[in-house]
């Protein structure tokens, strides 16, 4: 026996029984052998820490990571040896009966134990450990592959034709027929082997594709990379406890082993992985200096500073002091994201005549989120299900806008150009934040049929051309004050989306300042026209956003009070005959998506109740523009009632605020005369 290979045997006796991996074998194989049931195959995991085991002996760590199957065949006859002589197995009969799949807890941090997704060309010929990580962009369903097989031979006289000498395990990287096929021959004798069938063990198999997580840069509608580069999908198998342990949209970070399968005439790379982990970016702990600064000039007010950011906010499309009330609105729903279950969403409907401004205006504000996608017109916004592509007849889900866009904005455009089928699928994802994908059975090779639901975690932006509307449309004569016409969208889709938002210009002109800076950007599209886009560049706001985002605000009792009272009273006030209440039961999470939003966008973990004033005037503003004025009576752009020019207007727009809070105070006191308002103000 080499001495190299005894030495390394004797060094993994040592580390099963530092680490506790001994202890966990002897229970693995209590479990078997309390079963009383002979097996082809043995299955056990351990699981490896490369550091830990080159401290030990750095040849069988380098051994480890750069020849895991070899290492594997180590670990198996050290696990034979141990079986033997504490007798743990009684069944057991032969070394290549058992299995060993050994699970390293990490790799070396070094580049050439990661695996790019996006750069070529793949080294998947050396069968070592590789990390990985990318987005699943399909899935496909749990179907079974042969782990083990027994094989006995034909001739009656040879000494295989019995017992467990002829064993086949699945190896990493292998097809089906590399374990179980009929043209096996007898290494003894050579005559053909037969497989016992009684004997076969089965596993479960699932086939994912992921994909480089640079891919959602080309997502985006608008980008200052101009980089160019090439992505393509690479396929993962998921095997027994690895099966169902990735969901579609996710992001993630995998230990496998890069290999090649042979399909017929094509070969596909794909990695058999071997662990995975969800992929946590770290988000950055501060925001920038100038922030820091505008922040401590506006700390006299509640309202100031969010008043300033969507003032100056996208200065490289829109001239600062245009768009307020749609660019706050947009500032709200990028900090109201979040990849948690249960997330509060804040949706955005704009009704505008400018669309190809919007249009800009929205594409910028997605590249500031990681996951901000512009749903291309061709593709589906939802999962669809097409057949597995590796020949195995099965389905297999295919991501969406709407999946990629997960912890992010799914930005799908002009609503009226959708047609009815979509309409009515979108509308049901913006009330259940679910959607169920139909697999029929008979199709795709299953008993069947299955019904799979996808969470769908996203906030939803999208326009509707309000010229469009009117030339489609006949104009109702019966609108209520204040009332827009939205006819050209069902009534149950419009009020799917939080928030109603219609800019302040008239759709017959733009007004000065956008006209000048169109004009200016055509002549320079890469010059700064405004100083404060220098001094809050668009990375500065990315920094912002994914600070703000990422605080925990609670509600304080006043703001919830405030909340609860004019939420009871408004459902009190909106009202007619036919169905009653106009004001969704949905209404209130809007409101306190929307309370939390200003205050995350305010950099406080505590809710106030001027942030509940806030969100009271936008959601009464949209629902003012959906169905007409009601005894609140808000003006026709309540948060910003008129231009931020300099600090005096910031003061009177505070003053007009304080009113306002007035105004909601003995509006709930006349129509929800029940609920009583802690309120510093009264």
């Amino acid at each position: 026996m080499d001495p190299e290979i005894q030495k390394m045997r004797e060094v993994v006796l040592v580390y099963l029984d530092r680490s506790g991996g001994l202890q966990k074998f002897v229970h693995d194989c209590k479990k078997y052998n309390d079963s009383k049931q002979s097996y082809a195959v043995y299955r056990f995991i351990i699981s490896i820490n490369p550091s830990d085991i080159a401290e030990l002996d750095a040849t069988l760590g380098n051994y480890i990571l750069h020849n895991p199957l070899q290492a594997a065949q180590i670990f198996q006859s050290v696990c034979f040896v141990a079986i033997k002589t504490l007798s743990l197995i009684e069944q057991l009969q032969t070394e290549a009966q058992i299995s060993i799949l050994l699970k390293p807890t990490h790799l070396p941090p070094l580049p050439s134990y990661v695996l790019s997704l996006s750069t070529y060309p793949f080294n998947y010929t050396s069968q070592r450990f590789y990390m990985s990580e990318g987005i699943v962009i399909a899935m496909g369903t749990v179907t079974k592959y042969t782990q083990g097989a027994r094989f006995l031979c034909t001739e009656e006289t040879c000494p295989f034709s019995e017992g467990f000498r002829c064993i086949r395990v699945h190896c990493p990287g292998a097809t089906e027929s590399a374990t179980v096929r009929t043209d096996f021959v007898c290494s003894l004798c050579s005559s053909p082997l037969q497989e016992d069938m009684k004997f076969r063990v089965l596993g479960d198999k699932q086939i994912v594709e992921m994909i480089d997580a640079k891919i959602l840069n080309a997502l985006k509608g608008y980008s200052i990379d101009n980089s160019h580069f090439r992505i393509q999908a690479f396929t993962l198998f998921l095997r027994d406890e690895l099966a169902n342990k990735m969901t579609i949209g996710n992001h993630y970070r995998i230990i496998g082993i890069p290999a090649c399968v042979q399909n017929g005439l094509q070969a596909t790379a794909c990695i058999e992985v071997n662990s995975v982990q969800i992929y946590k970016p770290n988000g950055r702990s501060s925001v920038s200096d100038n922030f820091k600064y505008l922040l401590s000039l506006t700390s006299s007010s509640c309202w100031k500073f969010t008043a300033v950011l969507a003032n100056i906010f996208a200065s490289q499309v829109v001239p600062p002091g245009t768009y307020n009330t749609l660019k706050l609105a947009i500032l709200l729903s990028l900090v109201q994201t979040s990849e948690k279950e249960n997330a509060d969403y804040l949706d955005l409907l704009i009704m505008t005549s400018d669309t190809v401004v919007i249009d800009r205006l929205l594409n910028y504000s997605l590249c500031l989120l990681p996951r901000g996608i512009r749903h291309p017109p061709s593709s589906d916004i939802f999962p669809s299900v097409s057949k597995d592509k590796h020949g195995t007849g099965s389905a297999s889900i295919q991501a969406c806008s709407a999946v990629l866009a997960k912890g992010g904005i799914c930005y799908i455009g002009d609503l009226s150009s959708y047609k009815k089928d979509k309409l009515e699928l979108l509308q049901s994802v913006l009330e259940s934040r679910t959607t169920t994908v139909f697999i029929p059975g008979k199709k795709y090779g299953e008993e069947a049929d299955q019904q799979v639901t996808v969470s769908i975690q996203t906030n939803f932006w999208s326009f509707v051309d309000v010229d469009s509307s009117s030339k489609k449309h006949i104009q109702k004569e019966n609108f209520l004050i204040g009332q827009m016409d939205v006819s050209l969208i069902p009534v149950n889709l419009v009020d799917g989306f939080g928030l109603l938002i219609y800019n302040e210009f008239p759709s017959c002109r733009l007004s000065s300042p956008v006209v000048h800076h169109i004009l200016k950007k055509a002549i320079n599209p890469e010059a700064m026209l405004y100083k404060v886009s220098q001094q809050f560049r668009t990375q500065d706001y990315e920094e912002f956003i994914l600070f703000a985002r990422n605080l925990h605000v609670v509600l304080s009792s006043e703001a919830e009070s405030l909340i609860q009272g004019y939420y009871l009273a408004s459902r009190r006030v909106r009202r007619d005959s036919i169905h009653g209440s106009t004001l969704s039961a949905s209404a209130l999470k809007i409101l306190i998506s929307l309370a939390k939003a200003h205050a995350k966008l305010s950099l406080r973990q505590t809710v106030f109740e001027e942030d509940a004033v806030i969100a009271i005037l936008l959601l009464e503003s949209s629902l003012t523009l959906k169905h007409g004025t009601s005894a609140l009576c808000v003006a026709p752009n309540p948060v910003f009632p008129f231009d931020l020019s300099d600090e005096n207007s910031l003061q009177q727009r505070d003053i007009y605020l304080m009113q306002c809070h007035h105004q909601l105070l003995k509006f709930i006191n006349a129509y929800s005369p029940g609920i009583h308002i802690n309120s510093h103000e009264e």
